[in-house]
């Protein structure tokens, strides 16, 4: 039976990575004013940051309609037949709507079509990287209930840290009061970042300096990993030289068998602002 992996653009997954492993991004939107783009469709990572940079107004997104899911999953079913069995891998509902328009697509189709959606309680690449491991073992051939056992494994174990460049964006979306934000500026402090349980933005801890803080964060996954290997990624928003060097130096001191190196999309980036570095892990 074939199996699909369908997400939502805000796993942000390479383009070329997607349509290799035939992996299906329903995309959210973005909006800069009367202005509305198909995240990763009608705008690029690097225009995003490019207009973000430029404008005095943050933009908004928005996830997309009950409709839009459930014209993807149809798309789905009439390209692979009746025996294609769907697993939806999205955006953590703690930060959007996204989840539940997805499930509400499901609720509209005949019951006869086999789809599972799940709530990742993450976001970025951190689902988008168990969407990319789930469509791998499918391409193995494993059974549905074996890749269903490998999505919940790594929800529950993958490690991700975020290092914010400027509290700005966090400001501007409501994430904390403009007096943290002045004073945290003036003090260099930079925020790490990460996902709890539920699914929303925690602070994980405060450090002056970026070096600082990412020795920080290497710290805490050298605990994480105890010496066996790992699957990694490194997320940026334009900041692709100190990711590619993070990326580079993890490689060292990490027994690392599977790397990506990708930049944050612009729902995400709307919300992180340009300079966020993150690094996710997972044990193999």
């Amino acid at each position: 039976m074939p199996i699909v992996i369908l997400t939502d653009s805000a796993s942000d997954i390479d383009a070329s990575v997607r349509q290799s492993l035939g992996i299906v991004a329903v995309p959210l939107k973005v909006m800069f004013g009367p202005q509305t783009y198909l995240d990763g469709v009608t705008i690029s990572s690097s225009a995003f940051f490019e207009k973000l940079k430029e404008s005095s107004v943050l933009p908004t997104t928005s996830q997309p309609s009950p409709l839009e899911f459930a014209e993807a999953y149809k798309a789905i079913h009439e390209q692979y037949g009746d025996d294609v069995q769907i697993i939806a891998i999205i955006l953590s509902s703690a930060l959007s709507g996204t989840y539940q328009s997805a499930m509400i697509a499901k609720s509209m189709l005949d019951e006869s079509i086999d789809i599972t959606v799940i709530d990742s309680r993450k976001a970025s690449y951190v689902h988008g990287m168990i969407c990319v491991e789930a469509a791998r073992a499918a391409r193995e051939g494993k059974s549905k209930q074996q890749i269903l056992d490998m999505i919940d494994r790594y929800l529950d174990e993958v490690q991700v840290y975020f290092i914010v460049d400027t509290l700005e964006y966090l400001q501007k979306g409501g994430r904390i009061g403009r007096a943290s934000a002045v004073i945290g500026s003036l003090l260099n402090i930079k925020p790490i970042l990460t996902l709890d349980p539920a699914g929303y933005v925690s602070a994980y801890d405060k450090v002056r300096g970026t070096k600082k803080a990412l020795n920080r964060v290497l710290e805490t996954l050298q605990e994480y990993a105890g010496g066996k290997p790992v699957k990694t990624a490194v997320l940026h928003s334009s900041a692709l030289d100190m990711a590619t060097e993070i990326s580079a130096r993890i490689k060292q001191e990490f027994q690392v068998v599977d790397s990506h190196l990708e930049e944050i999309g612009p729902v995400i980036g709307t919300h992180a602002g340009p300079g966020l570095l993150g690094i996710v892990m997972v044990k193999a």
